[in-house]
C-alpha cells in the first residue's frame, strides 16, 4: 500500500468533519428546525430561514456521505491492500458539478482534488510485503 492511498481515506474524513463543522459554523438554523420539531421543517421555500436551514442540512448530509466513502476507502484499503478506483470516480462525481455551478465560491475543489489523488492512489501497482 503507497503513502499516497494511505493518505486519501485520511484527507476524506477530514472533508467530512469540516463540513460537520461547516453546518453548525455558517449562518445557520438549527435552533429554528428543532424548535419546529425536525419533521417537515424546510418544505416552505418562502420561509424566512429557509437557505440557512437549507445549506446546513445538505453540509451535514454531504458530511455524512464523505465520512461514509472516507471510511469505506479505509476499509477496502486495509482489506484489500489497494483503494478501489470507485473512490475517485465518486468524489470527481460530487466535485465537479458543485465546481461547474458555484465555482469560485465553493470547496468542493477539493473533492475535485481528492478525487484525482484517489485515481492515481489506485493505479500505482501494490507493493509486495
Amino acid at each position: 500500500m503507497t503513502t499516497l492511498a494511505r493518505w486519501v481515506p485520511r484527507l476524506i474524513i477530514a472533508t467530512a468533519l469540516l463540513h460537520f463543522v461547516w453546518a453548525f459554523a455558517q449562518p445557520h438554523d438549527w435552533v429554528g428546525i428543532a424548535g419546529d420539531g425536525f419533521f417537515m421543517t424546510n418544505v416552505d421555500v418562502a420561509a424566512p430561514h429557509y437557505f440557512a436551514r437549507e445549506a446546513s442540512v445538505w453540509f451535514l448530509a454531504c458530511g455524512v456521505a464523505l465520512l461514509a466513502i472516507g471510511t469505506l476507502a479505509r476499509y477496502a484499503l486495509r482489506a484489500a491492500g489497494r483503494l478501489p478506483a470507485q473512490v475517485g470516480w465518486y468524489l470527481l462525481a460530487l466535485g465537479v458539478p458543485m465546481c461547474v455551478i458555484y465555482f469560485p465560491v465553493t470547496g468542493s475543489w477539493a473533492l475535485v482534488a481528492i478525487g484525482l489523488l484517489a485515481l492515481a492512489a489506485s493505479r500505482r501497482p501494490v507493493r509486495a510485503s
